[in-house]
């Protein structure tokens, strides 16, 4: 079994566990770049709560081994093409690109951060609940049903271990009796939310004909943001589409997937696969409608986002005919339900 020692001290078992980057939203929502795919320097010390020179030391120390989960630093004219993809504004000269597998990598190695240790132990008892499932279940265990087995093993061991020794406590105690009666109720609390906590997961988890099966939107949040364009032009495929070509690179010229729509409609397609807690913004509306409108000349245009719209960005894509897929409406549209734009 992998122990936090282990884990602090070999690259080998860090790289075995790298795709289980779903655990960082977990511990604490991690803010992402305008591309959905990346997060800066001083974006990952914020992450952990630690200086710039915290990150910047590890990456120093252990270069070689972040590269190989995705680390770059961009120049020259591979940063200026960044630049006009994200949007960023910024005259630095160099800019440091952490994906989700280099920040995961980061909290497997920093060591003064009470965040990573989070981490770590979340992704310890992932391991662990992965590696202990019975071996005739072949089924790949979804994120909510690994949840949901965490949430039981903190009860149990808060049910049968923490409460038990309070007890203890408080019967040899005298001076400190009313303090560890009130720890008491605290833990007892906590297990009886986790409790409601579980029983509400699985009523909302539980299948219902008015909507898709659970997990349609957690794997589309595990997905990288080439995965998610390959998934949003299946979409189109399967509603009529045809001459579907996902674009991608710097010459994309803002649009990642163009097509035609069942009855013959110049469409494109902007794709965002950001973080659940995050927004679409009227200025990303505006920059994918000079793309679609100008350069594209589109009759039809979809920006698709794992997140939210903004009030003004929703407004802005009405007025303009940009059919806004947020989190809600991609979550049907993945289920079975067609987009009336493309009918």
């Amino acid at each position: 079994m992998i122990n936090e020692t282990a884990l602090l001290e070999s690259p080998t078992l860090r790289g075995s566990v790298l795709a289980r980057t779903d655990v960082l939203d977990r511990v604490k929502a991690l803010s992402l770049l305008p591309d959905g795919m990346h997060v800066t320097t001083a974006m990952v010390a914020s992450y952990f709560d630690v200086g710039l020179e915290a990150i910047k030391s590890l990456v120093k120390d252990h270069r070689t081994e972040l590269e190989a989960s995705g680390y770059r630093l961009l120049t020259g004219e591979e940063l200026r093409s960044f630049k006009n993809l994200s949007g960023i504004q910024s005259r630095t000269r160099s800019l440091a690109l952490f994906p989700r597998r280099a920040v995961l990598n980061i909290a497997m190695l920093l060591r003064d951060s009470e965040v990573a240790r989070q981490v770590r132990v979340y992704l310890l008892d992932t391991e662990y609940l992965t590696r202990t499932q019975p071996v005739e279940n072949l089924a790949p265990m979804d994120a909510a049903s690994l949840d949901a087995r965490i949430d039981q093993r903190i009860t149990h061991v808060l049910g049968t271990t923490v409460v038990p020794m309070f007890n203890a406590l408080i019967e040899t105690s005298g001076e400190h009796r009313r303090e560890l009666i009130a720890l008491r109720a605290g833990v007892q609390h906590i297990e009886k939310r986790l409790r409601q906590h579980h029983t509400r997961l699985q009523r909302l988890e539980s299948p219902r004909e008015d909507r898709p099966l659970a997990g349609v939107m957690a794997a589309m949040d595990a997905m990288n943001g080439r995965e998610f364009e390959e998934h949003v032009a299946g979409l189109l495929r399967r509603d009529g589409c045809t001459d579907v070509v996902l674009q991608g690179g710097g010459r994309d010229r803002g649009i990642d997937i163009t097509a035609r729509t069942a009855d013959g409609r110049r469409l494109v397609v902007q794709c965002k696969r950001f973080a659940p807690h995050l927004s679409i913004t009227s200025p990303e509306v505006q920059k994918f409608l000079g793309a679609a409108k100008v350069l594209h000349d589109s009759e039809a245009a979809l920006f698709v986002a794992t997140c939210p719209f903004t009030r003004d960005a929703l407004n802005i894509a009405a007025e303009s005919g940009i059919t806004a897929v947020h989190r809600g409406l991609l979550e049907e549209w993945s289920g079975g339900t067609p987009l009336a734009v493309l009918e």
